[in-house]
């Protein structure tokens, strides 16, 4: 396991592309429909593992959406995207079983921890394990000096962890004089 796959639905269409483009240039594979119709066509042809279904789209709302996803995978895990009008809306997602809601326009760092997290949930559940992703999917921050103004330095790439020791001696502080 190297990857997970990511479904973002949203009817903007100048938002989805971005947004593709963003995550893709942080290395994840990320397919992007405009429509819940479409998300479910996909969802029975491809493999996904998380999705981020906007809560406002004209031809199946969100909540439609989502009720039909966790019917046809109830093990793909959801991330509800809101304006800001719409945040009860988005709670009712989260009761009907959606991982989590975020806010438009909403930070790339945030997104990218709840794509993680949502990710987790649903390996760790598969895999039957102490829920603890492989190295290689930690997420940490990246000294990306060329990224352009407004865009996040998040990416994932494989992480070493540091071993810190659970206790380490008090030191006295140094005596003034």
């Amino acid at each position: 396991m190297t990857a997970f796959k990511v479904l973002l639905v949203d009817d903007e269409t100048e938002f989805l592309e971005t947004l593709v483009k963003r995550l893709t240039k942080r290395k994840l594979d990320v397919i992007g429909t405009t429509s819940g119709k479409e998300a479910l066509r996909i969802l029975n042809e491809t493999p996904v593992d998380v999705i981020v279904l906007d809560v406002k789209m004209p031809d199946m709302d969100g909540i439609e959406t989502l009720k039909e996803i966790k019917k046809l995978r109830p093990s793909v895990e959801v991330i509800m995207l809101t304006g800001h009008a719409n945040v009860e809306v988005a709670i009712q997602g989260m009761e009907l079983g959606a991982f989590d809601y975020l806010m438009k326009p909403m930070d790339i760092d945030e997104l990218l921890y709840k794509l993680q997290d949502a990710y987790k949930k649903k390996w760790c559940a598969e895999e039957d394990q102490e829920c603890r992703l492989p190295n290689s999917l930690e997420v940490h921050r990246a000294d990306l000096e060329d990224a352009p103004q407004g865009l996040s330095s998040m990416s994932i790439m494989p992480v070493k962890r540091l071993q810190v020791p659970k206790h380490q001696p008090a030191t006295d502080p140094p005596a003034l004089l």
